[in-house]
């Protein structure tokens, strides 16, 4: 499936994906800023189910690796950069296994190797958020608006799914082909834990740990995030 995309720029292909519940408009705008002035394209999709881009949502992750592929190719783009956050970054790491022929550099935000200890008590924190998120009239009217006619709510239900996350993938990642960065910000316990995890899985990922920030790295320490993916691609991607 092609998915709607925003593009600014010309060069070197930039792929940023979003985080659950958002699309290629509403995330990344100060990173689309800075790349695009320091002469990338800079392709922001609408993961499918969200903004402008339908499609069914089962098998969530596997299609939307699809989707990608799919778009680059209608765009008659051969190799990209790409970077995600969160449901964004575990899109990103299943693109590159799948396709690292495809990338040039991979930067990784918000993943987990492996099911936290926790996992079900998170997975009910979440739900209650999205309860109290549907209750929200001035929330839900945002979301309605930058969604469409996409089912976002059921979308965001889908996430708690006990099968939804893919563990099974997110940490093979022993013979990982490209250039990859894993970046997590320092308030985050777990994913702190996590990127150490990868780093263990394989010696070749570099890894940020990004003073001040959250789960949303790109969007807590903007400037931070964008500079430290700049030099981490200068220093990799172009030369691969």
């Amino acid at each position: 499936m092609i998915l709607h995309t925003n593009i600014s720029g010309e060069g070197d292909p930039l792929v940023l994906i979003h985080s659950g519940g958002m699309t290629g408009l509403t995330e990344y705008e100060e990173q689309n800023d800075y790349f695009s002035s320091k002469g990338f394209k800079v392709i922001r999709p609408d993961l499918r189910g969200h903004g402008k881009s339908a499609g069914e949502i089962d098998n969530y992750f596997s299609r939307s690796v699809e989707d990608i592929r799919d778009t680059m190719e209608y765009l008659n783009i051969e190799k990209i950069h790409i970077a995600g956050v969160s449901i964004g970054g575990v899109v990103a790491l299943l693109f590159a296994q799948s396709y690292p022929d495809k990338v040039k550099s991979l930067c990784f935000s918000g993943v987990f190797p492996h099911k936290p200890d926790n996992w079900a008590e998170m997975l009910k924190e979440e739900d209650e958020h999205y309860k109290q998120l549907f209750n929200d009239e001035e929330t839900v009217s945002i979301l309605n608006e930058i969604h469409g006619e996409t089912d976002w709510k059921t979308l965001l239900q889908s996430f708690n799914n006990d099968d939804f996350y893919p563990f099974d993938k997110t940490d093979n990642v022993s013979d990982l082909k490209v250039p990859a960065l894993c970046m997590v910000g320092e308030q985050q316990e777990l994913e702190v834990s996590a990127t150490i995890t990868y780093k263990r899985l394989n010696s070749y990922i570099n890894i940020s740990v990004v003073p001040l920030a959250g789960h949303l790295v790109h969007r807590d320490q903007p400037e931070l995030y964008s500079h430290v993916l700049y030099t981490f691609i200068l220093k990799t991607g172009n030369n691969f």
